[in-house]
């Protein structure tokens, strides 16, 4: 069970950081600006919160199917990234979000679910 709770932690860390210093990188290099409608505090705490979510299912699923999944985490985390760049892509639709964003997302992802997953993989391979 420890090992199950560092591996959500460290995902979780791993999937709110990176997309911090993608963002931050594509405001210095392109217009991007952080939303308005909402505080500094309020964006973060929603985007933690989003992240809880993603890191507690990505850590659960894996260790559920970890007998068929161990050593196979770059496959798992290919998996998580088509879901979230079709994802993206679908924001990009959407006239609240430019397809700047959605290439920053999609940055974002294609580093942190294989570090995630070989994170995860590390951790619970053991168990």
């Amino acid at each position: 069970m420890p090992r199950l709770i560092l591996s959500i932690l460290l995902t979780l860390a791993i999937i709110y950081i990176v997309p911090f210093l993608i963002y931050g990188l594509f405001s210095v290099l392109t217009d991007l600006k952080p939303p308005q409608d909402a505080s500094a505090a309020r964006f973060l705490l929603s985007v933690l919160v989003s992240k809880i979510g993603t890191a507690v299912a990505f850590v659960v699923i894996f260790h559920m199917a970890r007998e068929s999944l161990s050593g196979h985490w770059l496959l798992y985390a290919g998996a998580w990234w088509i879901m979230f760049v079709v994802g993206e892509c679908g924001q990009a639709i959407l006239p609240t979000y430019s397809w700047t964003e959605a290439i920053a997302g999609i940055i974002s992802e294609t580093i942190y679910f294989p570090l995630a997953a070989l994170t995860t993989n590390l951790l619970l391979h053991a168990q």
